[in-house]
């Protein structure tokens, strides 16, 4: 029995993930962590499972972390889990530039699934997107994602790994070509440009557009989740698959290959 920790355990999406681990065959919750002073720190949160804050005791006693929390949380996770390689799938956004490049390093030690979003038809949207900006040559593209109001980061992962997934379908640099804001006299759109906008209001759970413009039509690749019980999913089939794994950055596309 694949014995997992649950980071940021004390939040809805930690929630989420601790039914899917109960739910799943093959896996238990090992542990639950949340920042100490969280409210439900000592609450029984799982079978036999207290929401604790010991990053040390958790990860000793577990086979793999889910992280849904914030990036100095995933990185003190990492710490923690690079002397005892303690593989991991992390769901969390927002990081910085540097932290990006920590995470790629720290990927020649650990296995690591990180995705920006852990929907598995999400996933598969991935595909269908690169496989349209492939075929669309002179297409014009544009990602809208939508969220509720509680979201801290814009654009969010899911829209930037969107918009790379073209991107790179067309050989072309991301940060090259991506548009985030259009305001005042921006002049005419550049073709080859990728524009990503964001609109965060009430309790969207997540939505997701990639539109391809050309002469005379318009194509929408569109996901939108209705819970996100779809996540929490298919971040544990991350864990269980990636448990055992030689270290390197694995997607959700390896997932479910």
């Amino acid at each position: 029995m694949t014995r997992v920790l649950v980071v940021g355990a004390g939040g809805t999406m930690g929630g989420h993930v601790l039914r899917a681990v109960e739910a799943a065959p093959g896996v238990t919750v090992g542990a639950a962590l949340d920042a100490p002073g969280h409210p439900s720190i000592g609450q029984t949160v799982a079978p036999g499972v207290d929401l604790g804050c010991d990053l040390q005791s958790a990860v000793a006693g577990c086979d793999v972390a889910i992280d849904f929390s914030v990036p100095d949380a995933t990185f003190e996770l990492l710490d923690a889990a690079l002397p005892r390689g303690l593989p991991l799938v992390i769901a969390t956004t927002g990081f910085t530039p540097e932290q990006e490049a920590d995470l790629q390093d720290a990927a020649a030690k650990l296995a690591i699934v990180r995705a920006g979003n852990f929907s598995l038809g999400v996933t598969v949207l991935l595909d269908l997107v690169a496989e349209a900006a492939r075929r669309l040559p002179g297409y014009q593209i544009e990602v809208l994602d939508i969220h509720h109001e509680r979201k801290v980061d814009a654009p969010s992962g899911t829209a930037l790994d969107l918009a790379r997934a073209a991107a790179e379908a067309r050989g072309v640099d991301l940060d090259e070509k991506v548009v985030y804001q259009r305001e005042g006299h921006t002049g005419a759109r550049k073709p080859d440009s990728i524009g990503i906008q964001s609109l965060r209001m009430g309790d969207v759970v997540g939505e997701h557009t990639v539109y391809f413009a050309g002469p005379g039509e318009r194509i929408e690749l569109s996901h939108r989740a209705l819970s996100r019980e779809n996540f929490a999913a298919g971040a544990v089939r991350a864990a269980s698959w990636v448990a055992g794994r030689k270290p390197g950055l694995y997607s959700m596309r390896d997932v479910i290959a």
